[in-house]
């Protein structure tokens, strides 16, 4: 990350993000959201434009006035920030942004599909892959994950 909070997206994330932004042209900005969400999230959550309607979609969705809608909205949507990925491929973070995560110099990206995340790289092995050795410590010392594909691994 660059002293203006700038990271650079990677490339194949990047042709993810322009693919699913149905506004998007050659030569323009593809638009994205990101939901950087309450207190207890320590990542920020990039949505293409596809991804977020799909949400926005489930919300409206739900019964007006439910508890459940009002939440998902506060985060949706009073908890995100639009933007664009720049012509040089890289997301600007406001301050708020940055603060929130702690991210100072370095960023990591993780891709899921049609979203993916960024965090302080110290923070995401604290927290997630050290939540996925314990996960992995209590699965039988012969079970490989790749049996989740082909949904035999249910245990």
């Amino acid at each position: 990350m660059d002293t203006k909070g700038r990271v650079s997206i990677p490339a194949s994330f990047r042709r993810v993000v322009e693919a699913a932004d149905p506004n998007w042209k050659s030569g323009e900005n593809p638009e994205l959201v990101i939901v950087y969400g309450d207190q207890r999230r320590n990542f920020l959550e990039c949505y293409t434009m596809e991804a977020i309607e799909e949400v926005d979609a489930k919300i409206d969705a739900l019964p007006r006035g439910s508890m459940q809608r009002k939440m998902l909205q506060r985060m949706f949507h009073g908890q995100s920030f639009p933007t664009t990925v720049d012509e040089t491929g890289r997301l600007v973070l406001p301050a708020k942004l940055r603060n929130k995560i702690d991210l100072e110099k370095e960023a990591f990206f993780i891709a899921a599909g049609d979203t993916f995340q960024i965090w302080k790289p110290e923070t995401f092995e604290a927290e997630e892959q050290a939540e996925s050795e314990k996960w992995m410590e209590e699965l039988p010392d012969d079970f490989d994950p790749v049996q989740f594909l082909d949904g035999t691994g249910g245990l």
